[in-house]
Order: C-alpha cells, then sequence, then structure tokens
C-alpha cells in the first residue's frame, strides 16, 4: 500500500477567491439548520465511502449526536432537483479558522461538474463566518481532481505530510 500523503490548503484573503458558477438551477444548497446528526452520519457513510474515509467509521450514535450538534458545526446539503448530491460541514476552529471539514458528492453526481460549484458555495459561506482563514485538507485517497479543485478556487498548499502504511 502506498503511503497516505495529506495536503493542507488555506485561504487567507477573500481576494484569493475563484469562484465557480453554476447556471443549472437544479443544482441547489442549503444550510440545514434543524440538526439532524443522522444526515451527517448517513452523508458521511455515502460520500466518503467510495474515498474511504475511516476516521468516524466506529463512531456510536452518541459521538454522532455530540459531533453534529456542537455550535461550531454547520452542515450544508446539495441537491439536485430534490435528490440529494452530496454535502460540507464548515468548523470553526480555535484559532478564529473555518476549516472545511468534509466536502464531497455522491457517487452519482461526480463527474457533472458539480465540485467546483460545490467548493464555491463552501468557500463563501466559510468567509461569512468572518474568520482569520479558510482551510481544508484532503489526501492521495480522495478525489483525483479534489487537490487541483481546490487550488483552481484560489486555496493555497501550506503543509505536506506523509505517513507510512
Amino acid at each position: 500500500m502506498e503511503p497516505l500523503v495529506t495536503t493542507y490548503l488555506e485561504m487567507r484573503s477573500l481576494e484569493q477567491f475563484l469562484p465557480k458558477r453554476c447556471g443549472d438551477v437544479r443544482f441547489q444548497i442549503r444550510e440545514e439548520r434543524e440538526r439532524d446528526w443522522r444526515l451527517n452520519r448517513d452523508l458521511y457513510f455515502r460520500v466518503g465511502d467510495q474515498w474511504e474515509w475511516i476516521d468516524k467509521r466506529p463512531w456510536t450514535d452518541a459521538q454522532w449526536q455530540d459531533y453534529a450538534t456542537t455550535p461550531e458545526l454547520r452542515t450544508f446539503a446539495a441537491y439536485y432537483d430534490d435528490s440529494l448530491a452530496g454535502y460540507y460541514e464548515l468548523r470553526r476552529d480555535t484559532e478564529g479558522g473555518v476549516e472545511i471539514a468534509y466536502f464531497g458528492l455522491l457517487p452519482e453526481f461526480i463527474g457533472r461538474g458539480l465540485g467546483g460549484v460545490l467548493l464555491t458555495s463552501a468557500i463563501e459561506e466559510a468567509w461569512r463566518m468572518s474568520p482569520k482563514r479558510v482551510w481544508v485538507h484532503t489526501c492521495n485517497r480522495d478525489h483525483p481532481q479534489a487537490l487541483a479543485n481546490y487550488q483552481a478556487r484560489g486555496m493555497v498548499v501550506y503543509k505536506v505530510e506523509e505517513t507510512e502504511p
């Protein structure tokens, strides 16, 4: 198995931002204001399964509930027509930043040009929280275009870590 390479990216100014717009009115993103930990859990598994997200797989329902209801976390779901298409979570950190904690599309919506639009929404919503910076991390086990998408929106690499399997 190849080493895990984790890349950390950030945006320290809104002037760095390069948005990608969508003319397709059927693709809509909205904040899930009625907090339901089951939505966070289900999207984590549905989006992350193909990328082998494993950090939260062993969590209990109580752990999911604690995580999803913390005031620092906001959850946004993407819909195509009335079908759930993907999501992102924004989490305020202890240093005045906002992390794009989880981000992705469901498998059937990948390859339609929606990833850049979803990321545009995530970055815009993160900046509305008045942070010092917006940041994210990705790895070589995520979608092959994930890193390029973050960079295309104006995010800059600030750290790379390699971990042996």
